[in-house]
């Protein structure tokens, strides 16, 4: 997960990227750890979410370990590339972010809520990197459904950037746009950490507290 030793810290234009395929790559028929079909649709009385915080291995297991989430799942999101590859991404000529996709029950844990494992869970003020993992595909971002997501993901990072400055951090970089297009990544990326407990996991959080509600 760093990038082949490529530092791709800038973004491309629409027309540098690469010409990618009409047809999706292949990923898991099922989620590895629920058994629940990974193409499954938003069940009724559920919503999603998606969010880019670095490597998206370890992202995902905040997301599957949190009470609430229903599914999770990874994959690119944020470029022009259709239906990239892992190699392509990672070559930094797709504009792509590495992120997971959240389907989540309201009623067991609010937006608010994921919002806080999203900030408490990174550094959201590298720019184009996350620890040693360094390219666009590695930003901060989070990517809303509705208005109301966008709403509260904006009053969020306004109040935890406060909290970063105040605690020494430099400013957040974190992006927050309309939820773009959504290609799942291949097969052996899904729940990546549950098939591989040992494996590489490059993200870690702040120490800075981020308190659920924030935009009460």
């Amino acid at each position: 997960m760093f990038g082949f030793g490529l530092e791709k810290t800038r973004m491309i234009t629409p027309e540098q990227a690469l010409p990618g395929r009409a047809t999706p790559i292949a990923t898991a028929d099922t989620h590895a750890i629920t058994g629940r079909p990974l193409k499954a649709s938003v069940p009724e009385g559920m919503q999603e979410a998606l969010f880019g915080m670095g490597c998206f291995w370890g992202v995902e297991r905040i997301f599957w370990q949190t009470p609430g989430v229903w599914q999770t799942m990874v994959g690119y999101a944020g470029g022009y590339t259709p239906n990239p590859t892992y190699e392509e991404v990672c070559s930094g000529k797709t504009g792509h972010n590495e992120v997971v996709r959240v389907i989540f029950d309201p009623t067991q844990i609010s937006y608010e809520g994921l919002l806080q494992r999203f900030w408490e869970g990174h550094n959201p003020t590298q720019g184009m990197q996350q620890g040693n993992d360094r390219g666009t595909q590695y930003r901060s971002g989070i990517y809303t459904y509705s208005d109301a997501q966008k709403s509260a993901a904006e009053a969020s990072r306004k109040v935890y950037a406060d909290r970063l400055l105040a605690a020494g951090h430099d400013a957040v970089t974190t992006e927050v746009l309309d939820a773009p297009e959504f290609y799942f990544a291949e097969d052996y990326h899904q729940q990546y950490l549950h098939k591989n407990p040992a494996g590489y996991c490059g993200i870690g959080g702040t120490g800075v507290t981020c308190p659920i509600g924030l935009t009460a």
